[in-house]
């Protein structure tokens, strides 16, 4: 086991040189995925020896681990947040709009997601099984209400909530793309989809 991990209580540089190699490790697999990515790249990101890396962490596994654990617990906020309300049409479009923030300030953070589903989850399964679905399940049954009070058009809560991740993340995993095809306008990009997402979707839930 690396001596600084299984240290109790870190000091502030070992902290501070922690939070270097991870910050590094994070561009590397937000750039190249998983497989791609190495110690060695690390180590070159970070500006650190490929042994100091070693000395915080046992491999590359245990430092994308760590990144996986901070992201799942980041990814959740914008969802927690979506509570009960007499106005569920302005609740799920400020939902909408916290997840398009999040495709916008956290965009390596979001590709080292993908990548990681997109290899079948091997990693972070159990959480997806687990506390992702959990609460997945709780805000689905509070649209299903909204649904059967009539405050919104009858809709799929499911599909409903996966149509806002599939919308708002392509704006980070795809940004490249995107920044190709709007050209000059590319700048404005976030915010050109903050107005045309909270237009379709209100369009889709008020009757």
């Amino acid at each position: 086991m690396a001596r600084a991990a299984s240290t109790k209580g870190q000091t502030r540089i070992q902290r501070e040189k922690t939070e270097e190699i991870l910050e590094a490790a994070l561009e590397v697999f937000a750039t190249y995925g998983f497989r791609g990515a190495t110690i060695d790249q690390i180590a070159l990101q970070s500006g650190l020896s490929k042994p100091n890396i070693l000395y915080y962490f046992d491999g590359k596994e245990a430092i994308h681990a760590k990144l996986l654990s901070r992201l799942l617990t980041t990814w959740l906020e914008p969802l927690k947040h979506l509570g009960d309300s007499d106005n569920p049409v302005d609740e799920i479009c400020a939902y909408v709009a916290r997840k398009l923030a999040m495709s916008r300030d956290y965009p390596r953070e979001s590709r080292l997601f993908a990548n990681e589903i997109i290899q079948g989850a091997p990693r972070i399964l159990t959480e997806l099984k687990g506390q992702l679905k959990t609460l997945t399940d709780e805000k689905a049954a509070l649209i299903q209400n909204w649904c059967d009070a009539g405050l919104i058009k009858p809709i799929d809560p499911y599909h409903l909530i996966f149509s806002i991740w599939a919308t708002t993340q392509h704006y980070a995993d795809f940004d490249v793309q995107v920044c190709a095809v709007l050209s000059d306008k590319a700048d404005s990009r976030f915010d050109q989809a903050a107005a045309f997402l909270d237009n379709m979707y209100r369009a889709t839930l008020t009757h």
